[in-house]
């Protein structure tokens, strides 16, 4: 039984935030009844994105709304601030945060004490001092980036549709994806397809007139999948006329033009960003123990190595994966163990809080699914290796299985049953991005600038 007021601090909305908190609220419902137990999560968004779905809705298969799942409505027995971790300090067991009141009220940074620490603040994109990158790359790690991406794209191509200049023709076409992990070849893969589809519908733009290029640092592509995999999504995009350049990197792409280590020049005003992640800043800004690499030095168990009531899981934490024979090796920050860490974490949570035996999280990697586009995908899973529409539908049901809640896959089904119905929508709502620019224009200031060109 918990014997006092237990305050658990969650820093992080994402997947093992909000995972983490439904599962403390199933196993502490007698105890969040009683008031024996405060649950508050932390989180600079009021929802938790579902990013394997990004692709899909940049793509126009899904809608937005259904891509992220409202961390109040999902977690009703908890506090939810939005705001974000500054530092913390867990000798005292005080976190400072900053809020939308505090930024609005011209206050300071607030503090907040707790009993119980989850740091589940997930990753932030690693990019590099690449010239012109700042200002007019695109990255691909949030909903809004993933809308932002399917509305520049067509507005691309509205733009080499009405212009009667070859050269801004032929960059509005060019389009430069750098990374060749899931985010960078499955993106590409569906705005690729939406790009061709959408084609149709203009009289001077063709799927063949669009250069599409896959940038990749090392000698592959989706490693996650098995070499075999990997080849086979290289020979598919390239057979739908995709320019994969492997062992290649962006030098620079200042002035709208793409220029790459190979000497290649693409002038190009659509540069995607999916090169990779790096720990969050928050965990810098802690008395915590982090690996060479940054991330949180975590126990089998979940909890943070050297530091009594703080836990940690999902790419903050460096977990040690107790099915395989090789010291030192830790699991894979990806979704797949995000959420059973989530689930073994809040469990360990209760057990800790009512004296009991911790759980050893411990999970053996199945395989990995991607979608190369509507109806193409690559598998590798429990040794077999599925390519075409098998992994294609193998990868739509493994991650309807993962969607939080009913309601949330309920919607996701029936848009995809609504999909196949009719036809795709290929409408730009670039405006969404600069919702006062109409009203500001009439009122006499100024249009906003947008240096990606977007606009």
């Amino acid at each position: 039984m918990v014997k006092e007021r237990a305050r658990i601090l969650i820093v992080g909305g994402g997947y093992v935030g909000m995972y983490t908190a439904l599962r403390l609220q199933q196993k502490l419902k007698a105890e969040l009844k009683r008031g024996d137990v405060e649950i508050t999560v932390v989180s600079p968004d009021p929802y938790m994105t579902y990013q394997p779905f990004l692709p899909e809705a940049a793509a126009g298969s899904i809608s937005p709304r259904h891509v992220v799942v409202p961390l109040r409505r999902v977690l009703g027995q908890c506090r939810i601030v939005i705001g974000e971790a500054q530092s913390i300090d867990h000798a005292k067991r005080t976190a400072t945060l900053t809020t939308l009141a505090t930024e609005e009220e011209g206050a300071g940074a607030e503090q907040i004490a707790y009993d119980e620490l989850v740091l589940a603040p997930g990753s932030v994109s690693r990019t590099l001092p690449i010239p012109g990158l700042a200002d007019y790359a695109i990255g691909f790690k949030t909903v809004e980036e993933a809308i932002g991406l399917r509305n520049h794209v067509i507005e691309q191509m509205d733009i080499a549709s009405s212009t009667r200049d070859p050269a801004i023709r032929d960059a509005a076409l060019t389009f430069v994806f750098v990374g060749g992990g899931y985010a960078g070849v499955e993106a590409l893969g569906e705005l690729e397809d939406m790009a061709r589809y959408t084609a149709r519908y203009y009289h001077n733009v063709r799927p063949e007139d669009m250069k599409w290029i896959l940038v990749e640092a090392s000698d592959r592509i989706l490693p996650e999948v098995g070499e075999e995999m990997g080849k086979y999504t290289v020979t598919e995009l390239r057979r739908r006329n995709i320019d994969v350049r492997l062992e290649t990197r962006l030098e620079s792409c200042a002035d709208r033009v793409a220029v790459l280590s190979d000497g290649a020049r693409f002038p190009t005003r659509t540069v995607v960003w999916t090169a990779g992640v790096k720990p969050h800043p928050i965990l810098a800004a802690t008395d915590l123990p982090l690996n060479e690499r940054g991330r949180l030095r975590c126990t089998p168990e979940l909890t943070v190595d050297g530091a009594p009531h703080a836990w940690a899981a999902g790419d903050a934490a460096a977990v040690p994966d107790v099915t395989v024979d090789k010291p030192g090796t830790d699991t894979a920050p990806n979704a797949q163990h995000a959420v059973r860490q989530a689930k073994t974490l809040g469990d360990n949570i209760a057990h800790s809080l009512r004296g009991e035996p911790l759980e050893t999280y411990s999970h053996k990697y199945v395989g990995s699914v991607a979608s190369l586009g509507l109806h193409k995908g690559v598998a590798h899973v429990y040794g077999r290796k599925l390519k075409g529409y098998p992994a294609w539908f193998m990868h739509r049901v493994y991650h309807l299985s993962r969607v939080p809640t009913f309601n949330r896959k309920a919607r996701v089904l029936a848009e995809w049953t609504l999909a196949g119905l009719f036809k795709r929508e290929i409408v730009s709502l670039g405006s969404l991005e600069h919702p006062r620019a109409e009203f500001e224009l009439a009122a006499g200031g100024k249009p906003p600038h947008d240096p990606k060109g977007s606009s």
